[in-house]
C-alpha cells in the first residue's frame, strides 16, 4: 500500500545484483551504536544510519564516528516525529532542524507514516528512503531467532533492510545481527551504502509487493 501511496520513495534498489543495503534507525545512543559500528567493522559491511537529529545534538562525537568509519546517514526528524499525528509546516520544521546536525540528502520517516502533502514538501529537498525488510528487531514479542528468520525469508537483490541502533532493540540486535550478515555473506550478497554517488536511487515501477 505504500509503495501505491508513494511512488517518488526508494523502497528497493533496482538491480539484479546480489546486493542488499543495511540500514539502520533512531540513533545514535551510546549504549548501543558503538557496539553496532565495531560489529560492521568485523565484518568488513557498511551501512546507512538514519539518525534522530536530538540524539546527534546530545551526542555528536558519534555521527562522527559513524562517517569516520565509512558509513552513511540519513535524516530520521529531529524528534522522531510521526507523520499523521501533525501538520506539514511543523513536520518539515523538525525535519529542518534535524539537518543543521545531520545534513544528509537521504530521509527516512520515523515509523514509514507519512501525509501526502509532507510527502510532496520532502521530495523537494530530500531523497526518500523507505524499507523492503523490516526486521523488526524492536519488538518484545520476537526473539532473536525471529529476527534471523525474517532476514531470510525476505532478503532479495537490491532489499533495503531495517534494523535499530535503539535501546528498544537491544535485547535482540546482537544476537540477531551478526548471525544474519554472516547468512547473507553466505548467500553472496554484498553490503552497500544508500549514498554511493553511483547508485541510482529509484524503485521499480512494477515492484510494489514485499
Amino acid at each position: 500500500m505504500f509503495r501505491i501511496l508513494f511512488p517518488e520513495a526508494v523502497f528497493r534498489l533496482g538491480t539484479k545484483e546480489k546486493c542488499v543495503y543495511l540500514t539502520f534507525d533512531d540513533g545514535p545512543v551510546p549504549q548501543v551504536t558503538p557496539r553496532v559500528l565495531d560489529l560492521l567493522d568485523h565484518y568488513g559491511v557498511k551501512a546507512t544510519f538514519f539518525m534522530v537529529g536530538d540524539n546527534v545534538r546530545r551526542y555528536p562525537g558519534l555521527l562522527e564516528d559513524v562517517l569516520r568509519r565509512g558509513h552513511a546517514v540519513g535524516n530520521h526528524t529531529m524528534h522522531h516525529l510521526k507523520g499523521f499525528g501533525v501538520s506539514a509546516r511543523r513536520y518539515m520544521a523538525d525535519v529542518r532542524e534535524a539537518d543543521r546536525y545531520i545534513a544528509s540528502h537521504l530521509f527516512r520517516p520515523p515509523h514509514g507514516l507519512l501525509r501526502w502533502k509532507q510527502a510532496a514538501l520532502l521530495k523537494q529537498e530530500f531523497t526518500l528512503i523507505m524499507y523492503d525488510l523490516v526486521t523488526r528487531d524492536y519488538s518484545r514479542h520476537l526473539t532473536a531467532d525471529d529476527v534471523i528468520r525474517n532476514v531470510r525469508k525476505y532478503a532479495r537483490p537490491g532489499a533495503i533492510i531495517v534494523f535499530h541502533d535503539s535501546l528498544k532493540s537491544l535485547p535482540r540486535l546482537f544476537d540477531s545481527l551478526g548471525p544474519s550478515i554472516e547468512w547473507l555473506l553466505s548467500q553472496g550478497y554484498e553490503f552497500r551504502r544508500l549514498s554511493r554517488p553511483d547508485e541510482r536511487l529509484h524503485a521499480p515501477s512494477s515492484d510494489i509487493t514485499q
